[in-house]
Formats: structure tokens, C-alpha cells, sequence
């Protein structure tokens, strides 16, 4: 329980003091490293004759949009690059806690703001493919009489969302602990890799997988 409390790492002395949560000194420290590589990475890059970093980079990027454009179409172009940075950062905050750190993905308040954020731009996406009152009119859909569900779901998507990913990285650290306890020295390091390198991009994955149903059903 003493690993999973989100600490306050330091307050900034305005609005009677804002108190800077773990999480986010994490999460900042994860967007200064994706920067840091995004400026060499993306240096020098040319249309004829790319280095084999270009290319590597190229295969990546062609995969993950090809990946999103499957599963969105033409209409949702314009959301991939949300997609890819939630995928990125997911994977990240799921594998930093192998290098000392602990993952934001543990505080609930962090994957609560990624499901809103995920959610209202799922919204957005129906009001901009169907106009405001369009949008409003699908809350009807198929019979007026079930709009009263429709209308919550604005609020279970996020929730399961956000459950889904804070219960999925939850479990794998309780049972990552519980493995350390009972075997400490050689066993943990098979189930480090699962746990901490497979499981963790595989929850990135579904998070954006979800996501991206959902605004592939907003957009329709």
C-alpha cells in the first residue's frame, strides 16, 4: 500500500500552494526523455537515399498509422497522432517502474484524466462528423427510449476506461510484489519481462484500441 500512495514531491508556493503529486514529476520526466530523443531521431531527414534510422523510424510510424487508419478509416485521420502520443506514453509510464521509478499509471487520478481526455475526444468527434444537433439526436438512437442509457454511457466509457487500465497495472504489481516475496532472487526476472514489458504495452494497446472503437462509432 506504501508503494502504491502517490506521494507529494514538492509544492509550488501559488493559489495556497499546489502540491505536485509523484505521478507527475514522473510523467514530466517521461516527456523530457521523448523529447530528448525526438530532437536526434528526427534530425536530418531526407526523401532520397534515408539512413537506416529513417527507416527504421518510417516502419514504426507507417505500421501504427496503418494500424489506427484500419481501425478508424478515412473520417478519423485526424486522431491518430492523439492515438499514437496516449500509445507512447502508456507504454512508457507502464515500463519505467523497471528503472527505479514509479509508473504514473499506479495513480488513479492519472488514468482518470487519460479516459476523459479519451472520452471527450470521442464527443468532439461525433459533433464534429454529425453537427451538435446530430449529436444530440444519436443519444435517441434506436429508439428514443433507451436515450436515458446512451446518456450514461458518457460516463461508464470513461470509467471503464480508466478501471481498466489502473486495475490491469495494479494487478500485475501485486502480483509482481507477491512473486519478489516468495521467490526473491531468480524467479522474478521471467516474470519481470511479462509483467513489466509485455503487460505493459498490452494495456497501452488496449486503451487506445478501445478509444479508437469509440470514435470509429461516434464518427459513423
Amino acid at each position: 500500500m506504501e508503494e502504491l500512495n502517490c506521494a507529494t514531491v514538492f509544492t509550488i508556493p501559488i493559489f495556497g500552494g499546489i502540491e505536485i503529486a509523484e505521478s507527475v514529476v514522473v510523467t514530466w520526466i517521461i516527456m523530457a526523455v521523448l523529447v530528448a530523443a525526438a530532437i536526434p531521431l528526427g534530425r536530418n531527414l531526407t526523401v532520397e537515399n534515408p539512413s537506416k534510422k529513417q527507416l527504421v523510424l518510417e516502419v514504426c510510424f507507417e505500421w501504427l498509422e496503418n494500424f489506427f487508419k484500419g481501425l478508424l478509416g478515412e473520417e478519423g485521420v485526424r486522431y491518430i497522432p492523439y492515438l499514437m502520443t496516449v500509445i507512447i506514453y502508456i507504454g512508457f509510464a507502464n515500463i519505467i517502474g523497471i528503472f527505479g521509478m514509479k509508473s504514473p499509471t499506479k495513480d488513479l487520478n492519472v488514468t482518470v484524466a487519460l479516459a476523459v481526455m479519451s472520452i471527450v475526444l470521442v464527443q468532439y468527434a461525433g459533433i464534429k462528423a454529425k453537427g451538435t444537433k446530430g449529436w444530440l439526436k444519436s443519444f435517441a438512437e434506436p429508439i428514443p427510449i433507451i436515450a436515458p442509457i446512451n446518456v450514461l454511457e458518457l460516463v461508464i466509457k470513461p470509467l471503464s476506461l480508466c478501471m481498466r487500465l489502473f486495475g490491469n497495472v495494479l494487478g500485475a504489481f501485486v502480483v509482481m510484489e507477491l512473486i519478489k516475496y516468495l521467490m526473491p532472487v531468480f524467479l522474478p526476472i521471467p516474470f519481470s519481462l511479462y509483467f513489466d514489458f509485455f503487460d505493459g504495452f498490452i494495456q497501452a494497446y488496449v486503451f487506445v484500441f478501445l478509444t479508437s472503437l469509440y470514435i470509429k462509432e461516434a464518427i459513423e
